[in-house]
């Protein structure tokens, strides 16, 4: 009868003690032990020997704050709002395991001032390699519950020794990110790069030609996070609205100029200006007629267009007084002083460095081939964070600037053309108005379509939604353009000039498990009740006998 009851005591106690510490180890984790997302990998790339972005892609890691004090062999996660080259480079330098960066999906509610400072920053980390694996995720709500409880075990630092080691055994939750991909990252060569063609043919033979070309994809941190709104979907929206708008005027003989007006959208923009300069080569070394072996008055790009009251012309080497691109210039300077006064036109010169292997702007291209062209953008330095972020997205477009943009582009060609002002036109004078104004509706419609996918120049012939915006792009030319022609440029794969590398988007498994600490914790609690065990067994008579003897007076 003793030894039954010393049993049953003693089983007693151990359910209590298992209860309580499975109490404790479940209290601060949610129903979910794991959860599986896709995040996407940083840009990986060799241009002009040069290499860029992450090497890495596995990751086995915990999931700590960059508040941490060590980090090493450690996952650090930051939102966008914590993200800073300091703490970027700072955990590249305490060899962290990885980082992790939670991208909001709706950026229109972050401060403008932290959107520049993370292009700053996003700008600066894309300038070298690593080795450290960086991925880029969409936030949602179990990505964010694991941000909170890391920073909020990040905050216990601050409090006393005895409160961290109580939360570091008992309450805290650790996370584990896991990417567990075998295959080793790929080099990939076999790129294309499309550009698209066409001309609304002039009135006279022999007519001089105005080429006026925007490159059409985008740049960020992540190829798959990238949209590039201003950057460059503002300069392709203005060309496509430039190309419907004139090729009114030149449907009609009454009203069509004595220039050809050749459209080219060009891939590649953001990796040197390869589409650029291939499709450079094949109309002046490799065609026996092209409208750019013939006279070319000038040539405009279009770069960055959807904000700011400034309007920069870039240029290789100031324009002559005689010269047509002085005498647009000129009548651009014209348009804005008459119908936009708070807009500020300013010439920049920027001399091609023919030691460098890269070219600033897509001008350089054209200048490098002798052949006069500008870059027209709010944008005044070419290294400028705003010409590739993953922040570059549709709530950062000014609409309003955007048509604004489009509208001086389009009353100084056709001052230009026409000759308005030598015969005597008013300043003030609009050629594009009523049926021929900016519409507001295909406006946003263009940049909606071309912000529906990341643009990168790796995705753009690899994935059939990217493949279908080229094709749609290539649609719209033929519905106003003639002559129109599609080019593409395949690289060569024993000297690729620009060399992309595989497994841009990982599945990670997140998974939620108790520090390391709770595994002592929980080994001594065990070793003390088989103490309490051993030591009860041992002397349980003398035990009861205590206990019998306390019980009696009460129950008299």
């Amino acid at each position: 009868m003793t030894t039954g009851r010393a049993v049953m005591f003693l089983n007693l106690a151990a359910v209590v003690l298992l209860l309580g510490v499975r109490r404790l180890h479940g209290s601060a984790l949610p129903a979910v032990s794991s959860y599986e997302f896709t995040a996407y990998r940083m840009q990986q790339f060799n241009l002009a020997q040069h290499k860029h972005g992450c090497r890495g892609a596995i990751v086995v890691a915990e999931a700590r704050s960059a508040d941490e004090p060590s980090l090493t062999r450690r996952c650090v996660i930051m939102r966008v709002q914590d993200f800073t080259s300091q703490k970027y480079f700072e955990a590249q330098r305490q060899n962290a395991a990885a980082v992790l960066i939670l991208l909001p999906r709706n950026t229109s509610s972050i401060p403008h001032g932290t959107i520049q400072s993370f292009m700053v920053s996003e700008s600066e980390t894309l300038q070298k390699e690593t080795l450290m694996p960086v991925y880029v995720a969409p936030e949602d709500e179990q990505l964010l519950y694991m941000y909170e409880e890391i920073k909020q075990a990040a905050a216990t630092r601050t409090s006393s020794i005895f409160v961290r080691v109580l939360r570091s055994m008992v309450t805290a939750t650790a996370f584990q990110i896991l990417v567990s991909n075998n295959a080793p990252i790929k080099a990939v060569t076999d790129n294309s790069v499309i550009t698209l063609e066409g001309v609304l043919p002039g009135s006279v033979e022999d007519a001089p030609t105005i080429v006026i070309t925007a490159h059409y994809d985008s740049y960020g941190l992540a190829p798959w996070l990238s949209f590039g709104a201003d950057s460059n979907g503002s300069g392709v929206t203005i060309l496509m609205e430039l190309a419907r708008l004139f090729q009114k005027l030149y449907s009609s003989s009454s009203t069509r100029p004595q220039y050809n007006l050749m459209f080219s959208l060009t891939g590649g923009g953001k990796y040197n200006f390869l589409g650029t300069k291939r499709w450079i080569e094949e109309n002046l070394d490799h065609a026996e007629s092209s409208l750019l072996h013939d006279n070319v008055a000038f040539v405009l790009c279009l770069d960055t267009l959807a904000n700011g009251d400034e309007l920069y012309v870039h240029v290789s080497r100031p324009p002559k007084p005689d010269s047509p691109m002085h005498a647009f210039i000129q009548l651009l300077e014209e348009v804005v002083s008459s119908r936009f006064p708070s807009v500020k036109v300013g010439l920049i010169h920027k001399k091609i460095n023919l030691v460098e292997s890269t070219v600033a702007w897509e001008h350089e291209r054209y200048s490098l081939r002798r052949i006069l062209g500008f870059t027209l953008s709010h944008v005044e330095d070419p290294k400028s964070e705003l010409r590739g972020s993953m922040l570059d997205t549709m709530s950062q477009v000014d609409f309003r600037r955007l048509k604004r943009n489009g509208i001086i582009v389009a009353e100084a060609l056709a001052r230009y053309m026409y000759n308005l002002s030598d015969k005597g036109s008013p300043k003030e004078v609009q050629v594009f108005k009523g049926q021929l104004d900016f519409q507001d509706s295909r406006i946003s419609s263009l940049m909606s379509f071309l912000t529906s996918v990341p643009r990168a120049t790796q995705l753009l012939d690899k994935e059939p939604g990217h493949m279908l915006l080229v094709n749609s792009l290539e649609h719209e030319f033929k519905r106003y353009l003639q002559q129109v022609y599609r080019h593409t440029f395949r690289q060569d794969k024993r000297d690729p000039d620009i060399t992309f590398f595989d497994q841009m988007n990982q599945p990670v498994v997140m998974y939620r498990v108790k520090p390391a600490a709770f595994d002592l914790f929980l080994g001594g609690c065990i070793a003390a009740y088989l103490g309490i065990v051993y030591y009860a067994i041992q002397n349980f008579g003398h035990l009861y006998t205590k206990l019998k003897a306390a019980v009696k007076p009460k129950h008299q």
